[in-house]
């Protein structure tokens, strides 16, 4: 699709993302700052992961409900790269380990952990493709030489 014919997506379409990707990054910070004052918060490497996770968490929830428009792209991919970041490292705890830590399929909100996160990448990827920044058609003339006007 060319710049010129480039469509910005509706209104309502920007907001239902905004407010649904914001909702799974604050639930996805909601569920490690649970998991970190349940426990979590003594084990070594994970414990400090897990509450950085949550002050991004909110921090990109927060950014991706107000970023105007034009800057709304890297809220966006931001928290789209926190969702896939926290999802794999989920699945590598889970089935390699991650910093000598193991989690288990078991383990409490494990899988409200993996919809979340799953479904937060999406919407928002989708939400950071719809506001990437497009690029301008960008003349090539010469600005130091004259018009040339017919004749």
């Amino acid at each position: 699709m060319s710049a010129s014919t480039h469509r910005r997506p509706s209104a309502p379409l920007l907001i239902m993302l905004r407010v649904a990707g914001a909702a799974l990054l604050a639930g996805t910070a909601w569920i490690h700052l649970y998991l970190w004052q349940s426990g979590y918060d003594s084990i070594a490497w994970i414990g400090p992961l897990f509450l950085a996770n949550a002050v991004g968490g909110f921090v990109l929830a927060a950014a991706v409900l107000v970023a105007p428009r034009r800057l709304l792209f890297w809220p966006a991919a931001a928290g789209a790269l926190l969702e896939v970041g926290t999802l794999g490292g989920l699945i590598l705890s889970t089935t390699v380990g991650l910093f000598g830590f193991v989690e288990s399929t078991q383990a409490q909100l494990y899988w409200q952990s993996v919809a979340v996160e799953a479904v937060g990448t999406l919407v928002l990827v989708v939400l950071a493709v719809l506001c990437r920044p497009v690029r301008r058609a960008v003349s090539h003339r010469n600005w130091s030489e004259p018009a040339r006007t017919g004749g």
